[in-house]
């Protein structure tokens, strides 16, 4: 009966999420055409307000943070939002800096300003990062007040996956090493994680893309870069710089130490390039699969688009068991290729060295 329940729950705000799609393309054209691209684009992408659930005429403003030529300006987004000027700054809505902040000046051209804004990706980082910390602090303050009686609910789960990742991945690769970078892989998998499953709730705080944005997933890859590397011990870089080749592989042309150098870029952009394309993939499959009853309905009629209805729902319903499936395999395979990079760099001397 709870599943009945909760299958029926599902369908019912996948309706609803479609209902806004459709009240998005008409705020947008002021007609009932839809624009796949645009919505695709609007829903993927970062904003200077939150949109209401399936209400996207009323925005949640956040703050706006920007340095033009007279100086710095901070105001809410709802000064702007609506395509107004405020202090000499608009949203620009062209081929040119589209979406984004930019001041107009005496001349009437506009410049990109220092923009330090809150975005939804800002504000939903935001959010994301205290729900990591609430769930870490649940834990600890169920042992300081429970001392060692197991947890319950969903203090055991947490538990239970702190386990899993730390016992049966991070130890097993980092060795005696784990101490020291668990805090780290944790807090990746996790952040990931949380990320993940708030950008597939339709409703506020969540709807923001973060793991499908490639500047979010950067930042993740870079920092796991500077780990990996400043962890290095003196045989990492001697394999690197001089590795264990015939000297004419190394001297005078340096093939090998450049083959070298260029893996150590190419693991930080593999551990972003497949977050973001998995994740970016599984929204935009969602979004196409709701759009599909718009679109053919306005191409056949409503009879067709009824029809549609009922498989699109139904596919959408299977893709989001998927992504969250997906979330939680992303955010581990992002820990453990990090694990396994941070102990290719802590290797020891070995052969005859050794």
């Amino acid at each position: 009966m709870k599943k009945a329940i909760t299958a029926i729950i599902a369908v019912v705000l996948i309706a609803l999420a479609a209902f806004g799609y459709m009240r998005a393309a008409q705020h947008h054209h002021g007609t009932t055409e839809v624009n796949p691209k645009e919505i695709i684009y609007e829903h993927l992408g970062d904003a200077y307000g939150w949109e209401i659930p399936f209400c996207h005429d009323v925005r949640i403003p956040l703050p706006i943070i920007a340095k033009g030529e007279d100086g710095w300006h901070c105001f809410m987004s709802s000064r702007v939002t609506s395509g107004e000027t405020y202090e000499g700054f608009r949203i620009n809505h062209g081929e040119e800096y589209n979406g984004k902040l930019v001041q107009v000046l005496d001349d009437g051209s506009v410049s990109r300003p220092l923009d330090l804004s809150i975005t939804k990706n800002v504000a939903a980082i935001m959010v994301c990062a205290l729900l990591v910390i609430m769930m870490v602090f649940s834990v600890r303050n169920w042992y300081r007040k429970h001392g060692m009686k197991a947890p319950r609910k969903g203090t055991a789960v947490l538990e239970l996956i702190v386990d899993y990742v730390y016992t049966d991945t991070i130890r097993p690769i980092l060795g005696k090493h784990s101490p020291k970078y668990a805090p780290y892989l944790l807090t990746v998998f996790f952040f990931i994680l949380t990320m993940n499953l708030m950008g597939l709730v339709v409703i506020f705080p969540g709807g923001a893309n973060l793991t499908g944005n490639l500047a979010v997933t950067m930042v993740l890859a870079v920092i796991t870069f500077f780990v990996i590397n400043l962890s290095g011990t003196r045989e990492y870089w001697k394999e690197i710089l001089w590795p264990d080749v015939p000297l004419g592989l190394k001297c005078p042309v340096p093939m090998m130490p450049f083959i070298e150098i260029l893996g150590m870029f190419t693991k930080p952009v593999a551990l972003m390039v497949r977050l973001f394309a998995n994740m970016m993939g599984g929204h935009m499959v969602v979004l196409v699969l709701m759009l599909l009853i718009f679109i053919f309905s306005g191409m056949f009629g409503a009879a067709v688009g009824g029809a549609t209805t009922v498989f699109s729902l139904a596919f959408a319903l299977f893709m989001l068991a998927l992504d969250t499936l997906v979330s939680f395999i992303q955010a581990y395979v992002f820990t453990i290729l990090s694990t396994i990079f941070i102990s290719m760099a802590l290797v020891e001397p070995h052969g005859h060295e050794a």
